[in-house]
C-alpha cells in the first residue's frame, strides 16, 4: 500500500510521541525515527548519508559556539562565589518588605540568571543558599521552596539564555535581537514576583516577616559583591545593543571576566577544572539532543509536515489571537510531559511557519515560547526545578513544593497575558539596537 509523505510523516511521528512517552530519551528516539523516515523517503545510501552529515554541519555552526561560553560563565560565576554576593545585597536592600527575603531571592535569582543562563542551575544553587535562610527566619516551608523554584526560571529570559539562542538557531532568527527582547520581560517577570509575595505576605504575615536589615551602611557595603554581575550584563547588553561584537564575542568576554573575578577570589584549581568538566558535559548533552532532533526535523521536511500544519492553521476560520492562545495552551500540556529543550527542538520546526503565516512578529513569539517553557519548568509533573529543590532538600516533600510554586504559575499565566496584550514590552527593545 502506497502512503502519501503527509501520511507517512504524521505515523512516524506518533511512533516517536510513543517511544517519548515510554521513557526514551528525545535523543535517541528523534534520531532514530527520523533517519529511519529519510530512508524510507530517500533510499538506504542517502539517508544514511544525509542523517551522519548533519550533526557535523550543525555543530560547526558560528550560532552555536555561544553556548557552551554561557554556560561556562554560569559554572564560573558559582565557583567565584557571586550567587552569595548577589543574594546578601538582595537581602540587604530588599528584606524590610513583606516577605522580603523571599523578595530577595527572586532578584538574587535574577542576577545570577544574568551570568548563568541556566534555570536548573539558578534553582540549585538558591536551594542550598536561600532556603537555609528563610527556613531560620520563619519563612513558611512551601513559599520558601517555591519561590526557589520559580526564581530559577527567570534564567530563561534574562540573556544569557540557552534557551533563547536554541529558539535563534531552530528558526534562523537574530541571536543578539532575542537576547536584547529578553531583558525588559525577564525583569518584569521578577518585578510581578515581587508583586505576588508582597500581596501573600500582607494578608497572611506568618507567611514571610520583613527582617531586620542593618540600615543603609549595610546596604552599601554588600554592593561589591555584585560588581561581577553588572560587569557581565554591561558587557553582553553593550555589545549586543551597540553591535560591537556578536553574541558569540561578547560571551567570550563575560567569560574571561568572571575568570578573572574568581582567580581574584581565589578559585582553585579544582573548582575551575570542575567547572570546565561541568561545562563541557552540558554542552555536550544539549548539542547531542540538538543533533538528533534536526535528523528528525529533515526528515518533517520531506514529509511536508511544516507546510500541511502552517496551510491548515492559517485556513482555520478563527481570530490570530484565539489560535495563538491554542498554541500556546498546547505547550503548556505538553511541558507537563517533556523537557524543555526537547520540546522547542520538536514544535518549533512545526509551530513557527504557522505563527509567522498568522502575521505575528518571530521575536515576540520566540519570549512567548520562552516564557511557556519557564512555566513548563513549575508544573507538574515534570517540572524539572521543583525536582531539583527537593534533590537539595529532600526535607522538603515534592508535593509541598507543588503547592508552593501554584501562585507563582498563576502570576506566570498573567504576565504571559501581558506579553500577548502589550507586544511592545518585548518588541521596543531590540527596535531600537544599533549594531
Amino acid at each position: 500500500m502506497n502512503l502519501d509523505p503527509l501520511t507517512i510523516g504524521l505515523l512516524f511521528s506518533s511512533v516517536l510521541i510513543l517511544f517519548i512517552f515510554s521513557g526514551v530519551r528525545v535523543v535517541y528516539a528523534a534520531a532514530a525515527i527520523g533517519m529511519l523516515g529519510m530512508v524510507n523517503f530517500i533510499g538506504w545510501d542517502a539517508g544514511l548519508g544525509l542523517a551522519g552529515t548533519i550533526p557535523h554541519s550543525k555543530a560547526v555552526a558560528y550560532t552555536l559556539s555561544v553556548l557552551p561560553l554561557f554556560v561556562l560563565i554560569g559554572f564560573m560565576a558559582y565557583h567565584a562565589g557571586i550567587t552569595t554576593g548577589a543574594f546578601a545585597a538582595a537581602r540587604a536592600w530588599l528584606g524590610w518588605l513583606p516577605g522580603g527575603m523571599a523578595i530577595a531571592t527572586v532578584f538574587a535569582s535574577a542576577g545570577f540568571a544574568a551570568v548563568s543562563g541556566a534555570s536548573t542551575a539558578t534553582s540549585a544553587v538558591f536551594s542550598r543558599i536561600a532556603i537555609p535562610e528563610m527556613l531560620k527566619a520563619g519563612y513558611d516551608r512551601r513559599l520558601s521552596a517555591g519561590v526557589v523554584a520559580a526564581g530559577g526560571t527567570l534564567a530563561s529570559l534574562i540573556p544569557p539564555s540557552a534557551m533563547l539562542v536554541l529558539y535563534a538557531i531552530i528558526v534562523e532568527e537574530s541571536v543578539g535581537k532575542l537576547l536584547l527582547a529578553g531583558f525588559i520581560p525577564g525583569i518584569l517577570s521578577a518585578f510581578i514576583y515581587l508583586v505576588l509575595i508582597v500581596i501573600m505576605c500582607v494578608r497572611n504575615p506568618k507567611l514571610g516577616p520583613a527582617i531586620e536589615t542593618g540600615g543603609w551602611a549595610m546596604r552599601f557595603k554588600t554592593l561589591p559583591g555584585t560588581t561581577p554581575i553588572l560587569a557581565v550584563v554591561a558587557i553582553l547588553f553593550s555589545a549586543v545593543y551597540f553591535g560591537w561584537a556578536t553574541p558569540t564575542e561578547g560571551g567570550a568576554l563575560g567569560a574571561f571576566v568572571v575568570f578573572i573575578i574568581a582567580m581574584f577570589r581565589r578559585m582553585t584549581f579544582e573548582q575551575f577544572r570542575g567547572a570546565l568538566l561541568e561545562t563541557a558535559k552540558l554542552t555536550a548533552m544539549i548539542f547531542s539532543i540538538i543533533w538528533g532532533i534536526l535528523i528528525f526535523v529533515r526528515f518533517l521536511g520531506y514529509a511536508r509536515i511544516p507546510d500541511a500544519f502552517s496551510a491548515f492553521i492559517t485556513g482555520l476560520d478563527y481570530p490570530p489571537i484565539v489560535i495563538m492562545i491554542c498554541i500556546l495552551l498546547a505547550y503548556a500540556i505538553l511541558g507537563m510531559f517533556m523537557d524543555a529543550i526537547g520540546m522547542l527542538l520538536l514544535t518549533l520546526p512545526v509551530v513557527y511557519p504557522a505563527v509567522i503565516a498568522l502575521g505575528y512578529d518571530p521575536i515576540w513569539f520566540g519570549i512567548i515560547v520562552v516564557k511557556m517553557v519557564e512555566v513548563c519548568l513549575i508544573t507538574p509533573p515534570i517540572g524539572l526545578n521543583c525536582y531539583v529543590v527537593n534533590g537539595v532538600r529532600p526535607d522538603i516533600p515534592l508535593s509541598d513544593i507543588f503547592r508552593g510554586i501554584f501562585p507563582f504559575f498563576i502570576a506566570d499565566v498573567a504576565t504571559v497575558a501581558l506579553f500577548i496584550a502589550f507586544p511592545e514590552i518585548i518588541t521596543w527593545l531590540p527596535s531600537q539596537m544599533l549594531g
